[in-house]
Order: structure tokens, then C-alpha cells, then sequence
């Protein structure tokens, strides 16, 4: 069952649909329009994170939901599904997948007792790592897949302003299958990702997030403006 989930999504988009807290977007009943609207428009699934907002999706779609708890903690910077409560709280919520921080940085419980939690409800395990290593020590535990969700989100990968190709290069040469996440702006990006072995494509904030979606497009704005200035200052 858990192969053919995974299967019935090759090739195609997952929309993350998330709202940071505080956000006009930031209630269960927007959470659960932006998935209806996404599915509406052809999304094989959607991410949600939090547990009410994953009930009242999971009432409202027919999709698979990708679930999540993001947690911010003093003793680590660990926040997504960190924990077996966690797990059993996404599990409960009715996701059927669930996506967890699989990076090596010092976390509160180690992925391999993660994955048994999760499996233990019957869901796929996604690991979202942020380097090749972890990807390899992941599915060595037991996940069902990894995701690149977490590249360039490290304090050893940050700094990179657009999705993590060289990351998917490598684990698709190495057979590690892989989930596309991350910065995926545009449906060229995504077309790369698939061309590099995705098995599925996981697009956000250029989708569900119109704050970001709006600032994107104002600094791009402001950017080409600034040039055009530059540009007419050296030919006068």
C-alpha cells in the first residue's frame, strides 16, 4: 500500500499549503480552502503542518495529506515532527505521510525510532534532509523517501537562493528515491527537479503564500528598476 501511495504520485505537484503564524492565512478554515483550491487546480496532494490544520484538510480533500508539526525547542534547531508525540499527533490527524527533520544535528529523539513511530501507524516516512549523507542515513532507517526540503535551511548548506540541483543531481546518480522541495519557484525549476530523478515535486510559497509571493515580485521589481537607474546613469 505504502509503494502504491508513492507511485500514484510520481511525476506529478504536491502543494505545501502553510501559513506562519500570525498571518492573515493563519486558520484551519484557510488552511483547508488553499488545499481544496490547489486540488481543484491538480495537485496530487498536499503538505499541511499542524494538527488542526491537518483534520480539517484531511475533511475537506480526497488527496494524500503529507503531514508535519513544526515545534521550535531551546535544546535544538530541530523543529519539524522532532518528536514520537509529534508523530503520533500527525498520525492522529489523519496524515497519511509524514514528513520529519532527518538531518544530523543534535535532535531529541534519532530518526531511526522516528520512522518506527511513524510506520507503527501505518504512514510512509519522509525524511527531509539537507545533504547526501543524510539522505543515506535515512533511508538506511527505514524512510520511505527523502525530500530536499531542508537544503540550504542548515547552518552547513545555507546560503543559496534557489533549489538545491546539485544535491538532487547527486542523489538521483546514487538511486536514493527523492522527493524535490525547497525555493521552487517556477514550473521550468520543476521540470528540472523531475529531469534530475524526482520522483514528485513539493512547491509552497510560490503557490499558497501571497505575502511571499508578493515581496518576490516587488524585489524583483525594485531590482530591475535599480539596474535600469545604473544603466542610465552610465550612458549620460
Amino acid at each position: 500500500m505504502r509503494t502504491n501511495l508513492l507511485q500514484s504520485l510520481d511525476g506529478t505537484l504536491v502543494v505545501s499549503c502553510q501559513a506562519d503564524a500570525g498571518t492573515p492565512l493563519d486558520a484551519p478554515q484557510h488552511i483547508a480552502a488553499l488545499a481544496a483550491s490547489v486540488v481543484e487546480g491538480g495537485a496530487s496532494a498536499v503538505r499541511i503542518e499542524g494538527v488542526n490544520n491537518i483534520t480539517t484538510v484531511s475533511s475537506r480533500v480526497t488527496v494524500p495529506v503529507i503531514g508535519l508539526i513544526k515545534t521550535q525547542r531551546a535544546d535544538t534547531e530541530v523543529y519539524i515532527t522532532a518528536t514520537v508525540e509529534d508523530a503520533h499527533a500527525v498520525a492522529g490527524a489523519g496524515a497519511h505521510i509524514i514528513a520529519f527533520d532527518a538531518t544530523c544535528r543534535p535532535r531529541p529523539v534519532e530518526v531511526p525510532v522516528l520512522i518506527e513511530a511513524i510506520k507503527g501507524h501505518g504512514c510512509l516516512a519522509m525524511a527531509d534532509i539537507s545533504t547526501a549523507e543524510e539522505a543515506e542515513l535515512a533511508m538506511a532507517a527505514g524512510a520511505d523517501v527523502v525530500s530536499t526540503t531542508m537544503a540550504g535551511y542548515t547552518d552547513y548548506t545555507g546560503g543559496q537562493a534557489g533549489p538545491d540541483f546539485a544535491l538532487m543531481g547527486t542523489l538521483g546518480q546514487a538511486g536514493i528515491p527523492f522527493v524535490a522541495e525547497g525555493r521552487i519557484w517556477t514550473p521550468k525549476d520543476a521540470l528540472r527537479c523531475l529531469k534530475l530523478g524526482a520522483r514528485f515535486i513539493v512547491a509552497g510559497s510560490a503557490i499558497t503564500r501571497p505575502t511571499l509571493i508578493t515581496r518576490h515580485f516587488i524585489e524583483q521589481m525594485a531590482s530591475s528598476s535599480a539596474a535600469k537607474n545604473v544603466d542610465r546613469r552610465a550612458s549620460s
